[in-house]
């Protein structure tokens, strides 16, 4: 079994919690921006001393309207300053916050209700009240349910008045490191959510790891909009790093307003998942081909890649130093603008980029660095930084943890950061965690340490000839396609290897008028022309490349429907809910066997 570690640079202090370090900043430097909160377009600052003392009053009212010690408090809502400060009041009463991604479908709500025995829900709308209605009326342990918009951070205060220090304090006194934070609840492709656990001392182990491979990226006055939804691992884990090492954070949850946002916010550094970065990719390439700047711009993409790969080869010479500064100005100057100016790295996480991305986005002057991990390892367990990248992996172990690689090939993870167990469910916890290792479900190899991550086990598709195939690799390069939003390869049990694609809509209107054909036309007729169908075929021809025959995509199918969040497709993160895509679109799939 391969494996590889890296020493621990700290041990938890087993008495603090993630409340102890934001009140020592209000004893000690009460004036010290953590926070930018935008009103009325602007962002202004949000000092220690005004969010703690915030954080102390939404306690209190908690601690008012019945939440004990150890109970469990539900906030579903988008990405928002107040999720974060609702989230250190339930800690700083003594309670663990249970995440409910703002777009879940009542049933899945009534579920981690249920299953988590909240005795209080927090919803940010109130369209999302009412959505829910039924499901709050008969959880058996909800005792109330409020909504952000609504005016709950208010009234919690007001309740909060009749509750003094000394019970607030009490509540502090008692906590301790190992004491649950939250529970976030894997996404469910198969069978029930399963409720995480993770406590306090995993996420302080989380951030002094972070801060160990990040360096000066995770450090006093650098900044960062986060607009990942915070009942995820990631920007969870994101916003309590960003506290720990006072990185001054911004919420926003509108993806149309983003670049807006970035302009006006100006963040040192991003977070996102890949597809993301591969939005930002192809938006660049399509409107450089609508302005018939198509052959510039992918000049500007190999002078990219070829200058990111001199880099580990010993720099790049001099003629094409000459190129890649050229390209600079004409190119990747205005892609760092359109991030603000000042974005000078990003961090990647939720499932591979892809060494396509990782260098063109290096040459370009904004690293990408690739980190991986999962909700039972609060967030990263490998980062690659700094102090160390190899494009295409997913970086080195993080201080104090280990990786390690079965027999069969499936990554095992062990450390400070890696969860002790699933809520309520002995049989899962001992199927996921055996003689300490915790099991992935992941397929992996490391090469001088470096994690590379090839596939999923549950996700192998085992052809009628019996050859195994990891869908995910053929995808990622399909998806660079700028007409291509998403790709789903099949071929399970089948005698060959087909996709379903997806358009992207914003793409679309240029492709058509760079066609003479009608902006009206449909996406259901697009599916069906010839040239569309030519064009495809170069992203399915660059695909089978990377694999062999027996692997190679064969036919493949246009729907006229994206996957989304909305259709129940997507993960939250945007990744590909293979299971509903199959039983949604089985006809698609038959038509391609026949």
């Amino acid at each position: 079994m391969q494996e590889a570690s890296t020493p621990a640079v700290a041990e938890i202090d087993p008495t603090r919690t993630l409340v102890d370090t934001v009140l020592e900043y209000r004893a000690q430097r009460p004036t010290l921006p953590l926070f930018k909160k935008r009103t009325d377009r602007q962002w202004i600052n949000v000092s220690a001393k005004h969010f703690v003392d915030e954080v102390d009053a939404v306690a209190k009212g908690l601690i008012a309207s019945g939440v004990q010690a150890g109970d469990r408090v539900a906030l579903l809502s988008a990405t928002r300053y107040e999720w974060t400060l609702i989230d250190y009041a339930i800690w700083r009463a003594g309670a663990t916050t249970v995440a409910i991604y703002d777009t879940s479908a009542p049933d899945q709500v009534q579920w981690i209700l249920e299953d988590s025995g909240a005795s209080l829900l927090i919803v940010e709308t109130h369209g999302q009240y009412t959505q829910h209605l039924n499901v709050i009326d008969n959880s058996p342990k909800l005792r109330e349910a409020l909504v952000i918009d609504d005016h709950a951070v208010a009234e919690l205060t007001k309740r909060g008045k009749k509750i003094n220090e000394v019970e607030l304090e009490a509540r502090h006194q008692s906590a301790a490191a190992s004491d649950p934070a939250t529970l976030i609840y894997t996404s469910g492709t198969t069978g029930r959510p399963k409720g995480v656990v993770l406590t306090h001392a995993n996420f302080m182990a989380e951030c002094i790891a972070t801060k160990a491979s990040m360096g000066d990226m995770m450090s006093e006055g650098k900044s960062t909009l986060l607009f990942l939804p915070l009942a995820h691992v990631f920007a969870r884990a994101v916003v309590v790093a960003s506290v720990e090492n006072r990185v001054i954070l911004g919420h926003t949850s509108n993806i149309k307003t983003l670049l807006d946002d970035f302009a006006q916010f100006r963040p040192s550094y991003i977070l996102s998942v890949p597809r993301v970065f591969e939005k930002v990719y192809n938006s660049a390439e399509q409107k450089a081909i609508d302005g018939g700047r198509g052959s510039i711009f992918q000049k500007a993409v190999a002078t990219a890649v070829e200058w990111s790969k001199a880099q580990d080869q010993g720099g790049a010479g001099l003629l094409l130093k000459v190129k890649h500064t050229v390209f600079d100005k004409l190119v990747y100057s205005k892609l760092r603008e359109a991030l603000g100016g000042q974005c000078d790295a990003a961090l990647s996480g939720g499932a591979p980029l892809g060494a396509r991305l990782g260098h063109f986005f290096r040459g370009a002057g904004i690293p990408v660095y690739e980190g991986y991990g999962l909700t039972e390892t609060t967030a990263g367990i490998t980062l690659n930084g700094p102090s160390g990248q190899a494009v295409g992996s997913v970086g080195r172990a993080v201080a104090g943890c280990s990786v390690a690689i079965a027999d069969d090939g499936e990554v095992l993870l062990k450390g400070p950061i890696v969860f002790g167990g699933y809520w309520h469910n002995e049989k899962a916890t001992a199927e996921a965690i055996v003689d300490g290792w915790f099991h992935t479900g992941d397929i992996g190899k490391l090469e001088d340490g470096y994690l590379h991550i090839t596939g999923r086990k549950k996700e192998l598709i085992v052809t009628a000839g019996g050859k195994n195939v990891s869908p995910a690799q053929l995808e990622d390069v399909i998806r660079a396609h700028a007409l291509i939003s998403q790709a789903l390869v099949v071929g399970d049990n089948k005698p060959f290897i087909a996709a379903l694609l997806t358009l992207d809509p914003e793409v679309v209107p240029g492709w058509l008028e760079r066609n003479n054909l009608p902006a009206s036309t449909s996406l259901a007729d697009l599916a069906e022309h010839a040239g569309l169908k030519a064009e495809l075929q170069e992203a399915i021809d660059s695909a089978n490349r990377t694999v062999s025959k027996a692997e190679a995509i064969k036919k493949f199918a246009i729907l006229d429907t994206d996957f989304t969040i909305e259709s129940g497709e997507l993960t939250p993160t945007l990744k590909l809910k293979r299971k509903v895509i199959h039983e949604g679109h089985q006809q698609a799939i038959a038509d391609l066997y026949t």
